[in-house]
């Protein structure tokens, strides 16, 4: 897996205030190592906002970047049972997805390989500024 994965930090967007016990959060962005337009992001990744409203699991936005790099994603935080957040980050071209439970942050890749591999607790990647 991507060692990238294990240092993103996260700034959360309204309307986060209180988050579930256990969401995935989901990106449409290019996969890593691929180049898209910016129009391609952002029209999958509006795609993808529009599936999580309809299916009533959109929680709020959520914004996943490098502390190093700078390089940041838009995506959202959802109320998806783990199998299925990786079946919908497959569908969207995704490596991996985090996901949180019981407080603790984990990342998976979508395909195949998928395993929660533990990170940290959630409450230490959060940015309180967004």
């Amino acid at each position: 897996m991507t060692p990238i994965y294990f240092d993103t930090r996260f700034k959360l967007g309204p309307p986060l205030a209180e988050l579930p016990d256990s969401f995935a959060i989901i990106t449409a962005y290019a996969t890593t190592g691929e180049v898209w337009t910016a129009e391609d992001n952002n029209s999958a990744n509006e795609t993808l906002r529009a599936e999580l409203e309809m299916g009533g699991q959109f929680i709020g936005t959520i914004t996943g970047y490098s502390p190093v790099t700078q390089h940041a994603e838009p995506g959202y935080a959802a109320a998806l049972e783990f199998e299925e957040a990786c079946k919908i980050g497959a569908r969207f071209k995704q490596d991996a997805i985090y996901y949180v439970s019981s407080g603790t942050l984990f990342v998976s890749h979508c395909d195949q390989r998928r395993n929660l591999k533990p990170i940290t607790q959630f409450s230490k990647r959060v940015d309180s500024n967004v």
